[in-house]
């Protein structure tokens, strides 16, 4: 029996805003796009996949990301846009694989799709996008990474935690000692990224695995937030209300700052313990402990 094809929600998709919320049993979400103060069109994409075949979703679990697409003119927007269409069909279609291996092949395919449609069109030639996705699969988060959009974790008793590593200029001159995070911040090449999807041929992929706790809330975003708000700010803002208020909250925040390019934001809230699931390997793990200790520690890839 042919498998139902996973409920999807993408936008904007028309260069303006886009909002929507989801329930599920055990977790919540919020996406909320806005093109900012600064911009005409907004080239920021965000998605959310859940299936509809409990099959499916048990195999699979739930898909949610954020690109923000280059290019100028439409090619920004058609980037982000075709990359998540790309990302979600693929990932679904690749039941056999392990997670972390069918996330990186999906991203793999969007890749291709992008990097193919601006070889043949030369309206929309050079145009990339960076992507940030999260696959939740009972206990377990699955991030896949590639560019300067971001991926936090707010944990009580832990703070707030950038899960994801910038793939940028200023980023690789932070973690290698030139810069501080400070003078990365203003940094006048910190738009500068070294890793886009639809660029090149093959993209290099970032990979990491984490386990989820009750009241857990995780942030995926574009480089319009956290550029325009500090961790700070973002973990103040996700802290309390409900999900949707402060998803609202932190874009107003990054507007009323400037509000210098279009913003995203995707929340995702651990309202309950999750359903335990055996953690895939092929992903660095991330380990997240109270009291602020953070640590990546190397995993196994296929």
């Amino acid at each position: 029996m042919e498998r139902q094809v996973p409920q999807t929600e993408i936008g904007p998709g028309d260069g303006g805003g886009f909002e929507y919320a989801w329930q599920g049993d055990f977790i919540e979400a919020h996406l909320l796009s806005d093109v900012g103060q600064r911009r005409e069109k907004n080239e920021d994409s965000c998605i959310i996949t859940v299936p509809d075949d409990a099959d499916l979703l048990r195999h699979r679990g739930m898909l949610f990301a954020v690109a923000d697409g280059m290019g100028g003119a439409s090619a920004g927007e058609r980037a982000s846009h075709l990359t998540l269409e790309v990302l979600s069909r693929q990932y679904f279609a690749s039941t056999s694989l392990p997670i972390p291996a069918a996330l990186e092949m999906a991203i793999e395919a969007a890749n291709a799709a992008v990097f193919d449609e601006a070889e043949h069109n030369p309206e929309l030639h050079g145009m990339g996008t960076t992507v940030s996705v999260v696959v939740i699969h009972g206990e377990n988060a699955y991030i896949g990474q590639v560019g300067d959009s971001r991926v936090y974790l707010l944990r009580e008793r832990a703070g707030i935690h950038q899960i994801t590593r910038d793939h940028s200029l200023v980023a690789e001159q932070v973690r290698n000692g030139l810069i501080t995070e400070e003078e990365a911040r203003h940094h006048q090449l910190k738009n500068l990224i070294t890793r886009a999807v639809g660029i090149k041929e093959r993209v290099k992929i970032d990979l990491f695995a984490m386990r989820l706790q009750a009241h857990d809330t995780l942030l995926i975003c574009s480089d319009g937030l956290c550029n325009m708000v500090s961790d700070e700010e973002l973990a103040h803002g996700l802290a309390l209300g409900a999900l949707d208020t402060n998803t609202r909250g932190l874009v107003k925040l990054a507007n009323d700052a400037g509000g210098t390019d279009n913003i995203t934001a995707v929340t995702l809230r651990v309202s309950t313990s999750p359903p335990r699931r055996p953690l895939h390997e092929g992903a660095d793990q991330v380990s997240v402990r109270n009291g602020g200790f953070w640590g990546k520690l190397k995993g196994l890839f296929a």
